[in-house]
């Protein structure tokens, strides 16, 4: 398949710049993924579709605030925005302007807390990075730290923690996984309620999920490498699920490439913990996941062929059709999709909800 099927076209205006003051209030579009039918719903009906028994997955993964703005020796700015850490105090790096930071080049921070020494620069252009400070490091850039937004959001944010899921607690991503954006405690406690388990993965999110595909067949992609974590707890949960017939539902494209990396060809799993370069398009075979929560995803991006290898690449399409008609709001801070086998709607909701059928148009 070639790159270019997956393009759609967005105007500017629907792509999110800001969270909604409600985290729940965002829209929730629910996506037959066998008959590509459509209801137009609030992220708060999401219980709803969710069966007791079922295992909501979720990413626990928390954004480190890397990106980091100081001054050089000669008082200019510079820009340092933390990739992975390579141990002791050793950074991999992006860092702009890229002509003034080489190799022992300095930047400082704050009013001198953390000092910043370029080491090396890598062929991809990135840098190794030594930094300096008193104390905890974490602690460092909890003071001095941004959250390092996607580039398609211009607007500064006012609340760090509205860039964080409420369940947040494993630090090192390097940007959100926003599927979970979504959710308020109160939620969680009305779906554990109603008999759903929660189950807790963990995968760093990498800049990576950011890059352009640049090949023409998709199969040419080179997909960049993430870090993930199952427990012992949530392969005993997921596993428990797959064998007394509830369904697995993975919050996020992050959730769903960690348990499908390490599932059984069963759908059980064992506890895991390493990296992986999981790229899942049309015709993948999904071992372990029976539905998906996630956000609308970039043109021509990995994670829509994600989502289109679980409900195919027409009823994805069609449905991205119907959010920009919609007015849904898209990417990071917008609105969610749902893709699931759907329920017969509940009774006295027709208000709330419409269908969609119309058949996606044939090339």
């Amino acid at each position: 398949m070639k790159t270019s099927d997956f393009y759609y076209d967005l105007p500017q205006e629907l792509i999110a710049q800001t969270p909604l003051q409600r985290r729940d209030a965002s829209r929730l579009m629910v996506l037959d993924k066998t008959t590509g039918a459509i209801r137009h719903r609030h992220f708060y009906d999401l219980p709803e579709y969710l069966r007791p028994g079922d295992c909501l997955v979720l990413n626990d993964s928390r954004v480190l605030p890397a990106r980091l703005i100081g001054h050089r020796p000669t008082g200019g700015a510079a820009e340092i925005l933390l990739l992975v850490d390579k141990g002791d105090n050793v950074w991999e790096c992006l860092v702009r302007p890229g002509k003034k930071l080489r190799t022992g080049a300095t930047v400082t921070f704050g009013d001198g807390q953390l000092t910043a020494e370029i080491q090396e620069v890598l062929p991809d252009g990135n840098r190794l990075v030594k930094f300096h400070y008193q104390g905890i490091f974490l602690e460092v850039l909890e003071e001095l730290g941004r959250m390092p937004l996607p580039p398609y959001i211009k607007e500064e944010l006012q609340d760090q923690e509205r860039y964080q899921t409420v369940y947040s607690k494993v630090v090192g991503s390097a940007a959100a996984p926003t599927a979970g954006l979504h959710f308020t405690p109160e939620l969680l406690e009305q779906i554990q309620a109603m008999g759903v388990r929660l189950c807790y993965v963990t995968l760093h999110v990498g800049l990576g999920t950011f890059r352009p595909v640049k090949a023409e067949e998709i199969e040419d992609h080179d997909m960049h490498s993430e870090y993930c974590v199952i427990s012992p707890e949530a392969a005993e949960l997921i596993t428990e699920t797959k064998r007394s017939g509830g369904r697995v539902v993975c919050v996020g494209t992050t959730s769903c490439r960690t348990v499908e990396s390490f599932a059984n060809e069963d759908g059980t799993m064992d506890p895991h913990a390493g990296w992986t370069k999981i790229f899942i398009y049309p015709g993948y075979r999904f071992k372990c996941l029976d539905a998906l929560v996630t956000n609308f995803h970039l043109p021509e991006s990995t994670l829509l062929m994600l989502v289109s290898a679980l409900a195919g690449r027409e009823h994805i399409l069609h449905a991205y059709e119907e959010a920009v008609r919609e007015r849904y709001r898209f990417f990071s801070f917008g609105d969610a999709m749902l893709i699931t086998t759907m329920m017969p709607e509940p009774e006295g909701e027709a208000d709330k909800t419409r269908l969609s059928k119309k058949p996606f148009p044939t090339e």
